[in-house]
Formats: structure tokens, C-alpha cells, sequence
């Protein structure tokens, strides 16, 4: 039996948890707008005549198919070393949100912009596939 003892640091990772909850509301606000402006009508989900706006919608919607895999890694992996994990997470977030600034310029190029992004992913990946290494014994 492997006991987790959670330590204080861990807070960070639960921070970050929020702040992204938060930076997914901002991006909902933003496709909201948008779809507004443009008078594009629920259930709509992609316009078939205006690309700025599915650039919103694509930015919003990318970043949620990622969200389960980042919560799980941020989280988990945060259980053995939080505070690079919650910087992992950070940089995710910065990332998701350059991705997004690029995104809505219209140009789907700039999403490239937050590419960046991938640095905090493989951190907390690692700190995710350390802590499943302790606790299977093999480091």
C-alpha cells in the first residue's frame, strides 16, 4: 500500500485548476460576443460563410477537447511534484491564450503562437508519469 500525503504546495495545482476554469469562461464570453456581432444564431455551432467566427469557435472548442487530458495531468501529477506541475499548468494556460490571440486575428496560422503551450504539457506529463512510476515501485 502506497500512502499520498498531499503536500501544502499541492494548493498551487488547485489554483491553477481555477484559473483555467476561468480562462474557459473568458473564451466562451469571447465566441459569445462574436457570435453576436455577427448574428449568428444558436444552435449554430460553425458559420458557413463567416471564418472569423469559427476561428473563435475553433479556439474555444480546441482548447476544451484538451481540457480533460490537462486536468488529469495538472492534478495527478501535481500529487508527486506540485510546483512544477502548477508551472506546467501555467504555461499550458499562457499557451491556450496566445492560441487563442492568434486564432482571432482570423489568420489560423497565429494559433502557432501558442505552441509554447506544449512545454508545460510535457512537464506535468512527466510529473504525472513519475508519480505513476513510484507508485508501481519500479524508481
Amino acid at each position: 500500500m502506497v500512502t499520498i500525503e498531499l503536500q501544502p504546495e499541492y494548493g498551487y495545482c488547485v489554483l491553477v485548476a481555477i484559473g483555467s476554469s476561468i480562462m474557459l469562461v473568458w473564451k466562451g464570453i469571447q465566441v459569445g460576443k462574436k457570435r453576436k456581432e455577427l448574428k449568428i444564431h444558436y444552435p449554430t455551432m460553425y458559420s458557413q460563410d463567416n471564418d472569423l467566427f469559427n476561428c473563435y469557435q475553433r479556439a474555444h472548442q480546441n482548447t476544451l477537447e484538451n481540457y480533460p487530458t490537462f486536468l488529469s495531468l495538472l492534478l495527478l501529477g501535481g500529487l508527486e511534484h506540485p510546483i512544477v506541475s502548477a508551472i506546467g499548468g501555467t504555461v499550458w494556460c499562457l499557451g491556450r491564450i496566445a492560441y487563442a490571440l492568434g486564432y482571432y486575428t482570423g489568420d489560423p496560422r497565429k494559433r502557432i503562437r501558442g505552441s509554447f503551450g506544449y512545454l508545460g504539457l510535457f512537464a506535468m506529463l512527466y510529473c504525472t508519469g513519475r508519480f505513476a512510476t513510484r507508485l508501481l515501485g519500479w524508481f
